[in-house]
């Protein structure tokens, strides 16, 4: 989502006229947009601000601005620690940057900005075009979430759940699509929990779905509990919607979810998984894992481990856990050091063998690929599958946007690599 909120933001401020920069030493406005959901994220921040500190030493000061969830959580320690910082702003208040940017430098004051205002933020929004020109591009639908997951700081910094109006997201997802989008990735801290005057996330999809010129819809992030019928059909009925899951479960161990007070099961989790797999064999999941959570023990560890291998989940992220101030969780007796990173190593190394077997699979089959762009070194073409996964090939500029068809030659547990094949299986020279 922060690439997204990146975008945004830089849509916003191009109307005051900035632009751009590789360069460091030319910015005469530095902003670091954050994430607060991993370990060490505020102290991340205060190196970042370091070494633009070097940077500018000699020169001119730029305008230092903190967004995102960082700084929503630690704005007024943030002001205080670092004088350096100019501007700190929450995530439900980037539309009021331009405004903010003016009184600065009018006053030479320092400001933060942090109450939650999300329906006036996405009104703001949709009044400036999405100016992202990428093959595939991000659309956040909903913001916040209500669960209150023992460990998640998420309530805490984006606020409660908030679902924008269908019409907003219909009409930026037409323009996205005008401006050469072939694929949409809705968006949402819970993203399933869509919900606007009884319109769901189902609903959406299926919206989209009549777009021409659309080829591939994905959504991301998704809670369990929010996988209603509604969208579990759509699976029947999209021709668009991808067939790579997202859905974290967390931890294989019904115990340490009801510790994480994530509210569902692991036979309510698979109960899903069987659904999705009925409608269609192919449909793959990914997930998150929490590794070495407070009270977790070595049969809760198993329980994780058998869940992986039932699932065979072919993509997920799994971390240490991190306590997040402010939550439940923070407050709990952290689990032995070196027996966590073991667990997270055995965890990490099934999660990467079930990728390497399922890039294997696809060897000397043939698979769709949408052409996003060309690598940086200029010999290969690079696209996605539809499980997500990167797929390098050779071939002309005038395919990039487009779907084609290759031939899968090799693959390792990243990417996979092949050749053009053409509608009569001839090779494309």
């Amino acid at each position: 989502m922060n690439e997204y909120d990146s975008n945004r933001i830089y849509d916003t401020v191009k109307k005051i006229g900035y632009e751009k920069t590789v360069n460091y030493e030319d910015a005469n406005c530095y902003l670091l947009n954050t994430c607060h959901i991993r370990d060490k994220a505020k102290e991340k921040v205060y190196h970042e601000i370091g070494r633009v500190k070097k940077i500018f030493r000699l020169k001119n000061k730029p305008l230092v601005i903190v967004a995102g969830c960082v700084a929503q959580a630690e704005h007024e320690e943030m002001l205080k620690r670092e004088p350096y910082i100019d501007l700190v702003l929450g995530p439900q208040a980037y539309h009021k940057i331009n405004d903010k940017i003016l009184k600065y430098q009018d006053k030479k004051k320092k400001l933060e900005v942090t109450e939650f205002d999300a329906i006036s933020k996405f009104e703001y929004f949709s009044k400036i075009k999405n100016q992202t020109k990428k093959i595939s591009s991000f659309l956040t639908i909903q913001e916040g979430c209500d669960k209150f997951c023992h460990f998640c700081v998420v309530p805490f910094t984006r606020g409660p759940e908030y679902s924008r109006p269908v019409n907003q997201i219909l009409e930026e997802a037409k323009n996205l699509v005008d401006c050469g989008s072939r694929e949409i990735i809705l968006l949402g801290q819970n993203v399933n929990a869509y919900n606007y005057e009884k319109k769901r996330l189902a609903h959406l999809i299926l919206e989209l779905e009549k777009f021409s010129g659309l080829e591939r819809i994905r959504y991301t992030t998704s809670h369990p509990n929010d996988m209603t019928d509604d969208l579990i059909d759509v699976y029947k009925n999209s021709k668009k919607l991808m067939p790579l899951v997202h859905l974290p479960v967390q931890s294989g161990s019904n115990k340490i979810l009801k510790l994480m007070n994530r509210k569902h099961s692991i036979s309510s989790y698979l109960e899903i998984f069987n659904k999705l797999k009925k409608i269609n064999s192919a449909i793959e999941f990914s997930s998150d894992f929490i590794i070495g959570y407070p009270g977790e023990d070595e049969k809760d560890f198993k329980h994780t481990l058998k869940l992986i291998e039932e699932v065979k989940f072919i993509n997920s992220f799994s971390f240490i856990f991190s306590p997040r101030p402010g939550t439940v969780a923070s407050d709990l007796p952290e689990i032995d050091k070196k027996k966590t990173l073991e667990r997270l190593e055995v965890v990490q190394q099934k999660l990467f063998s079930n990728q390497i077997n399922k890039n294997k699979s696809l060897e000397n089959t043939t698979i769709n690929v949408l052409v996003e762009n060309r690598m940086d070194d200029k010999t290969k073409l690079f696209g996605r599958s539809e499980y997500m996964t990167s797929v390098l090939f050779s071939g002309s500029d005038d395919l990039i946007g487009k779907i084609v068809k290759v031939r899968i030659q090799k693959s390792n547990q990243n990417s996979l690599f092949g050749e053009i094949i053409n509608q009569s299986n001839k090779k494309v020279a």
